[in-house]
């Protein structure tokens, strides 16, 4: 059945139209091996510079040791949601793990970073309360705004003044408030004030939250995110982190208080009506967590930082536009979304797989490409990947010939 006989689906054709004239529609691009540096995409080689993998954790061999083990231990799947009978003994394992890992009291397990986001704002606010946003905050923060049906009041990007413009401003307001960041912002690689942040939290008797999904496994002692990175412990009341970036999984958590997970565990719509994870996807994450608590996962933080640093260095000296990045995460800066497309493209054909991004992900005439360099990359595919783009860019104009 297709939407051409079906006129109840026919603006799907228009709008798909729509997204191909302006350059937005894209179509996937198919990983025929393993989520590795130089990767076949496609069937084709190319350098991957579009993957989360920031440690090369999804391929380790001690994490698909913990999987395989976890199979033939517990089987492949948990049966049923968390709060009937899909809580199993490694489930309880790994959350303990995550909290002493945070330095907080408890943690919950979600589905994905983007539920645990969504499902944790819409459980703690109501109609009656208050929610002070980052305007770059990630779209799991931005529906969790929307399902709680709180008041929004949107701060300017990183903008600690304007934040607290706002805070005083709603000095009075009666309900519980909620103050909001992400740590490393995904678009653009750069880090939230957070100290200053936790400052106006306390000073205006906010809650304060953290989405350290692109800081964990980066940022802090052993990748504990922006939270040890700043020394902020304590001064944050919910901390979010992912399982499928630098962890090299799947899923999302949530760390706090006992009290608040306990309450997530009775509130949180995600977590109340989702299977749990499969046993070895824990078992994964498990391993992950005691290597990254090692000297191996120092050596490979180290490696990351070391990559993404020498590649940004080679960019900028090219006279590519990276923007504010602090993180691995390196935007390269085109403005029209056609011409990011078609930048993607052509690296693509020539051996370099990078992401073009526009809108709505990113403002319109704020269309770039998202690299993200790896631990396991080498400095030779570093080199080859900035030659490519260097050529490619010149022939579209976007860096000078």
């Amino acid at each position: 059945m297709t939407s051409a006989n079906r006129p109840q689906l026919s603006f799907l054709r228009e709008q798909l139209s729509e997204m191909e004239a302006k350059g937005l529609h894209s179509r996937l691009r198919v990983l025929e091996g393993e989520q590795l540096p130089v990767a076949d995409f496609d069937g084709k080689e190319v350098i991957n510079l579009s993957s989360n993998n920031y440690l090369g954790l999804a391929t380790h061999k001690a994490l698909r040791r913990a999987a395989i083990e976890a199979i033939r231990r517990w089987g492949v799947g948990a049966g049923a949601v968390r709060t009937i009978a899909g809580t199993m003994r490694p489930h309880m394992e790994l959350e303990s793990q995550i909290a002493r890992f945070k330095g907080t009291e408890a943690c919950v397990v979600f589905q994905s970073g983007f539920t645990a986001n969504a499902g944790t704002v819409a459980a703690l606010l109501g109609k009656d309360d208050l929610i002070i946003s980052d305007e770059l905050n990630h779209a799991s923060i931005i529906d969790g705004c929307r399902l709680s049906k709180a008041a929004i009041q949107v701060y300017r990007h990183a903008d600690a003044a304007d934040c607290e413009r706002i805070c005083r401003e709603t000095s009075s307001f009666a309900g519980k408030k909620l103050l909001i960041t992400d740590g490393v912002f995904s678009m653009d690689g750069d880090v939230a004030p957070l100290p200053a942040l936790c400052d106006l939290a306390e000073k205006y008797n906010c809650i304060m939250m953290v989405d350290d999904a692109h800081a964990s496994g980066v940022f802090g002692r052993n990748g504990r995110g922006t939270v040890d990175h700043f020394d902020c412990h304590g001064r944050v009341d919910i901390e979010v982190g992912t399982l499928s970036k630098a962890i090299g999984a799947m899923g999302g958590y949530v760390c706090g208080s006992a009290e608040l997970i306990d309450f997530l565990h009775h509130r949180a719509r995600p977590f109340l009506f989702s299977t749990g994870h499969p046993p070895s996807v824990v078992a994964t994450c498990q391993a992950a967590f005691t290597l990254l608590d090692s000297p191996e996962g120092e050596r490979r933080i180290r490696k990351l930082w070391s990559n993404a640093k020498f590649f940004q260095r080679l960019l900028r000296k090219l006279g590519f536009s990276t923007g504010r990045t602090q993180s691995p995460i390196t935007p390269i800066h085109v403005g029209e979304a056609a011409k990011a497309q078609e930048f993607s493209r052509r690296l693509f054909d020539a051996g370099v797989f990078i992401t073009a991004v526009g809108y709505p992900t990113v403002p319109e005439g704020k269309a770039r490409l998202r690299a993200i360099v790896t631990a396991t990359h080498k400095r030779a595919d570093l080199e080859r990947a900035t030659q490519i783009l260097t050529e490619v860019g010149r022939g579209l104009g976007i860096i000078a010939a």
